[in-house]
C-alpha cells in the first residue's frame, strides 16, 4: 500500500479526527497511488495515524479510519451498520408516517465522499470521490449485508457528482436490483405527505430530503395564508403549506419536469386544485413581478449560489439581493423562510446579507427562528464543514 508522510508538526487536525488531509500538509507520497486508491497516512516520524482515499487536489486524503492502517473485510458493512444504527435512534428506520431519509452522509457518518438517499428500499447512492466511486460493488454487497429482504435496489447516480472523470466508467444505473422489482420512481412518505420520487430523472438523488423538518415547520404557519414557495422543484413546501390549510399556494421553479412533478403531487395529496398554482418561470423574475402583498408567506430556498469560495463574494451578494426582494414584497405581518445551502456560506455570512437586505428595505423585521438540516444529514463533531444548510424565519412588518 503506498504512503503519504506529512511535514513535521503537521498531524495535529487527524489525531483531532478531522478526516482530510490537504495537499500543503504532504512532506512525500511513496508508491505511485492512483486516484481513489487506499494509503496509509503516516506522520514524519513514521507513526500511523490512518488510512484513507488518495485523490488529486487540495484535499489530497479523505480519511476512513484512524489508527488503522488498512481497511479491513468488516469495514463496509460496519460503517453501514453504524449508519443504520444512528438512523434508528433518530426514530427513521420503522417510521410509520417517513419511510425516506438520508443513510449516509459523507463525512457526517465516517464515509467521506459517500451519499445515500433511501426511498421504501431503494437506495440512491451518489459518490464524491473517486475512492468511493470505485468502492461501489463493496457498498452495494454492504447494503445488502445490512437490509436483507427489505433492500429492493441499488442505484448508483454519481454521474453529476464524481469529480474524477478519468478511468472512471461515469454511467448511473442499478448496482443491484431485487426480483421482480421494476421502477424509476416511487411513492414515499414525509411526515406522512406523500411524494413522487423520480432517481433516474430527478435532481440529487430525486428528493430534498435535508428540508424535511423546516417543511413541517412551514405547514405551522401556513394556514390561511397566500403562499409563494420559489424555487420550488418538486413541491415539498407547497405540499405542507396545502396540508396545513394554506389559502392559496404559488409555486414556482425554472424546471417544467419539476413542475409537472409538483402538480402530480398535489394530485398525489387529494388537494383542491383550485388552491394551488404553478409557474414554470425563473422564480428571481417571478418574485420581481409579482404583485407587493399579495403573498404572506414566502419560501425562499434557490440552489446553491456558491460552489467555492471564489465566488463567495458574488454569492453574498446574490443573496442579498434575492432577500431585499422578499421582504420588499411580503405583505405587512407577513413570514418569509429564507435559505442557503452553500457550504462556504456560513451561518454568520448569511444572516448578515440577509440582514442588509432588510435593512435595505427600510422595514420592520423580526427572526423567528433559525434553521439547520436534520439529524440524518449528520454533522461530525470533528468536520465543523458538514453543516452546509442554514435558514431564518423573519416575521416582517
Amino acid at each position: 500500500m503506498s504512503k503519504v508522510i506529512l511535514k513535521k508538526d503537521r498531524e495535529g487536525s487527524l489525531l483531532r479526527f478531522h478526516p482530510w488531509v490537504f495537499s500543503g500538509a504532504i512532506a512525500q507520497v511513496t508508491g505511485h497511488p492512483a486516484e481513489g486508491d487506499v494509503v496509509t497516512v503516516q506522520a514524519s516520524d513514521g507513526t500511523v495515524l490512518g488510512c484513507g482515499h488518495y485523490q488529486i487536489g487540495s484535499i489530497a486524503v479523505r480519511m476512513l479510519s484512524f489508527g488503522m492502517d488498512h481497511i479491513d473485510t468488516d469495514f463496509w458493512a460496519d460503517s453501514i451498520r453504524s449508519a443504520y444504527n444512528a438512523r434508528k435512534a433518530f426514530g427513521l428506520i420503522d417510521s410509520p408516517d417517513t419511510n425516506c431519509f438520508r443513510l449516509v452522509h459523507g463525512e457526517g457518518d465516517c464515509l467521506p465522499g459517500l451519499i445515500i438517499d433511501w426511498y421504501d428500499g431503494v437506495c440512491v447512492m451518489q459518490a464524491h470521490s473517486a475512492g468511493m466511486f470505485r468502492a461501489k460493488k463493496q457498498i452495494t454487497e454492504a447494503l445488502q449485508e445490512v437490509f436483507g429482504d427489505s433492500l429492493k435496489a441499488v442505484y448508483d447516480k454519481s454521474s453529476g457528482t464524481a469529480p474524477f472523470k478519468a478511468g472512471l466508467d461515469l454511467i448511473d444505473g442499478y448496482t443491484y436490483v431485487a426480483p421482480g422489482f421494476e421502477a424509476s420512481e416511487t411513492v414515499v412518505l414525509e411526515n406522512g405527505h406523500k411524494f413522487l420520487v423520480n432517481w433516474n430523472e430527478g435532481q440529487k438523488t430525486g428528493f430534498f430530503l435535508d428540508q424535511r423538518e423546516n417543511r413541517d415547520l412551514v405547514g405551522r404557519y401556513a394556514k390561511d395564508r397566500n403562499v409563494l414557495n420559489l424555487f420550488c422543484y418538486t413541491g415539498g413546501f407547497s405540499v405542507y403549506a396545502l396540508a396545513a390549510g394554506a389559502a392559496h399556494v404559488d409555486s414556482v421553479d425554472s424546471s417544467a419536469k419539476a413542475m409537472a412533478m409538483v402538480d402530480r403531487n398535489v394530485a398525489l395529496n387529494g388537494f383542491d386544485a383550485a388552491k394551488h398554482t404553478s409557474y414554470t418561470a425563473d422564480a428571481i423574475d417571478f418574485l420581481g413581478k409579482c404583485e407587493a402583498g399579495k403573498y404572506d408567506l414566502m419560501i425562499v430556498d434557490p440552489p446553491a449560489f456558491a460552489k467555492h469560495r471564489g465566488v463567495l463574494n458574488n454569492a453574498l451578494r446574490a443573496y442579498q439581493r434575492l432577500n431585499a426582494a422578499a421582504i420588499s414584497k411580503v405583505a405587512p405581518g407577513g413570514i418569509v423562510f429564507t435559505f442557503s445551502c452553500s457550504q462556504v456560506v456560513d451561518k454568520e455570512a448569511f444572516a448578515l446579507a440577509v440582514f442588509s437586505a432588510a435593512a435595505q428595505t427600510g422595514r420592520t423585521v423580526r427572526i423567528m427562528d433559525r434553521l439547520c438540516q436534520p439529524c440524518d444529514h449528520a454533522v461530525n463533531i470533528y468536520h465543523p464543514e458538514g453543516e452546509y444548510l442554514k435558514g431564518l424565519v423573519l416575521y416582517v412588518e
